[in-house]
């Protein structure tokens, strides 16, 4: 057994997904899964994905096989991953996580149909002709997370009005770090806060980057990016251990003890992005299928963290939340 082999078959066995068996099973068609996570960050994503597809009648194993491929966040290996799964003969590659990871397949081919989730814009980043009409082997569906940065300022700032300077963690390997930093500080200043940058590409780095942020400022909004959403559950964690007031985009990311999250939901736009693979199974075309809008938006509030912190908070926030967590 190749180690490539032995680790899938590990990562499956952990993760709890069954091996692809196209080698028995060569009637199958074949699902080509490319993420930039890690199998563990992105297991609920896959579990959701999955279960968009079961909506459309297809059941992995069953009547359609899928095979995986996750780069741990090393994203010069999402070219090469994309490869592996363009040359096993997949009928529908699915994309996920970094925006260079749609972009890494997009590259290999201009027919293979090819379902991404990313955030930012996917018109600005070349994937399609337009959201309406994508017009080429690509459609999916669009994370509006990013676009939500200067209202996380926001709510930090209600949140905590006392707070004369907030931290911002980004993964400064994400192209959209620069345009998330210009956001954060357009809303920074408006309520006149100053802001400082803290960075983390790495799960080493996270500790570290939290703890720079809780000396620096008296809270910490956190950038959305695929990597940092994977860590949702441990920057938690952390933000709570350090005593930092923190906002995320990812609901993980609250019940693990940070203080609130505001966003769409991930989860949602990966099911969403499963119905799209399934229909394309069927025998729909990319070019015909809009781009979706993940525009599902949550706010939830840690009640327990905000009295660990000695945070009252504000009515008019509770009276908004989606949920509340006591």
């Amino acid at each position: 057994m190749r180690r490539r082999d032995f680790i899938k078959a590990v990562a499956c066995s952990a993760t709890g997904w069954p091996l692809t068996a196209h080698a028995q099973q060569p009637t199958l068609p074949i699902v080509g899964y490319l993420s930039s996570r890690g199998a563990t960050e992105d297991a609920p994503f896959v579990a959701a994905f999955l279960r968009g597809l079961n909506e459309t009648g297809y059941i992995q194993g069953r009547n359609v096989a899928i095979e995986y491929r996750f780069a741990d966040n090393q994203y010069g290996q999402l070219p090469i991953l994309a490869g592996e799964l363009v040359r096993l003969g997949a009928s529908v590659l699915m994309s996920g996580g970094a925006p260079s990871a749609p972009a890494a397949v997009k590259a290999l081919t201009t027919s293979l149909p090819i379902v991404f989730v990313t955030g930012g814009d996917p018109v600005a980043a070349g994937l399609v002709a337009s959201l309406d009409r994508p017009g080429g082997n690509l459609t999916g569906v669009n994370v509006m997370n990013t676009e939500l940065s200067a209202k996380r300022v926001q709510l930090l700032h209600e949140m905590k009005p006392s707070a004369g300077v907030i931290a911002a963690l980004v993964n400064p390997h994400n192209p959209n770090a620069e345009s998330q930093l210009r956001d954060f500080q357009t809303a920074a200043n408006t309520v006149g806060l100053r802001l400082q940058v803290v960075h983390a590409s790495t799960e080493a780095g996270l500790d570290g980057a939290l703890a720079t942020a809780a000396k620096l400022a008296d809270g910490l909004v956190i950038g959305a990016d695929a990597f940092l959403n994977g860590q949702s559950g441990k920057l938690g964690t952390l933000a709570l251990g350090h005593s930092i007031p923190a906002i995320s985009s990812n609901r993980e990311f609250a019940a693990a003890g940070g203080l609130m999250s505001y966003g769409t939901s991930i989860a949602e736009a990966f099911r969403l992005a499963g119905t799209y693979v399934g229909r394309i199974l069927k025998g729909e075309k990319p070019a015909d299928l809009p781009v979706q809008q993940s525009t599902r938006v949550e706010l939830i509030i840690n009640l327990k963290t905000a009295k660990a912190l000695d945070i009252d908070v504000p009515p008019t926030l509770l009276a908004t939340a989606d949920e509340v967590i006591e």
